[in-house]
């Protein structure tokens, strides 16, 4: 019996739907919210808040990375109250671009582990930052960690999946971002996203992308 041939272009198709990771580029959330998209009473609601607390927490968002998060709790909560605050309400840290100093906000970070979060970048997607640390720490704390990062995507390519994985992301924004493609730069991307929501929001949705 002659066997059949794969034509070469089936098997390089093949290949690429092998290694083209279809992944979230955002951590997803199993215990943390994002405090830059909670809502006011779910916040005066968490661990050593208030209700003037979170209506300050706010009005001062969205914050721009984790150490200003830190920044503008510190005089009003102490570093243990912090720690406990921040299992349940956290900025993500840019897996890509953070300092030491914010890996080393994300609870439970040693030194050990900061280390491995800096020695694996620039991380392309999630998928990459799940496959490196899972050589260190079993999957559980893997998924416990990922909830507190992202890597920033290209609005250009980035699927329906990568959008809807930042927070506070729902239908209408998704055919915003997608109805402007292709993206030139961050300019044009406050532009046009800034006739749907405020600079606030422009400010905290821009966060997750790279141009």
């Amino acid at each position: 019996m002659r066997k059949l041939r794969s034509h070469p272009l089936l098997l390089i198709a093949a290949a690429l739907l092998a290694v083209a990771p279809a992944e979230a580029q955002v951590g997803k959330s199993v215990t943390v919210k994002d405090a830059n998209s909670a809502p006011e009473a779910e916040i005066a609601a968490m661990p050593h808040m208030t209700a003037a607390l979170a209506k300050e927490l706010v009005a001062a968002r969205p914050f721009v990375n984790a150490t200003a998060y830190d920044a503008f709790l510190a005089p009003k909560l102490s570093e243990e109250l912090r720690a406990e605050l921040y299992p349940k309400l956290f900025v993500h840290i840019d897996l890509n671009s953070a300092t030491r100093e914010e890996i080393q906000l994300v609870p439970g970070m040693g030194p050990r582990m900061t280390r491995e979060f800096l020695e694996y970048r620039p991380y392309a997607n999630m998928a990459v930052f799940r496959r490196e640390i899972a050589k260190y720490v079993p999957a559980d704390e893997v998924a416990r960690l990922e909830q507190y990062t992202f890597v920033p995507m290209n609005p250009t390519t980035a699927s329906d999946e990568d959008f809807n994985t930042i927070p506070g992301f729902g239908p209408r924004m998704l055919r915003e971002f997608k109805e402007y493609r292709p993206w030139a730069s961050a300019e044009q991307f406050r532009r046009e996203i800034g006739k749907y929501v405020n600079a606030k929001e422009v400010a905290r949705l821009e966060r997750f992308l790279k141009f």
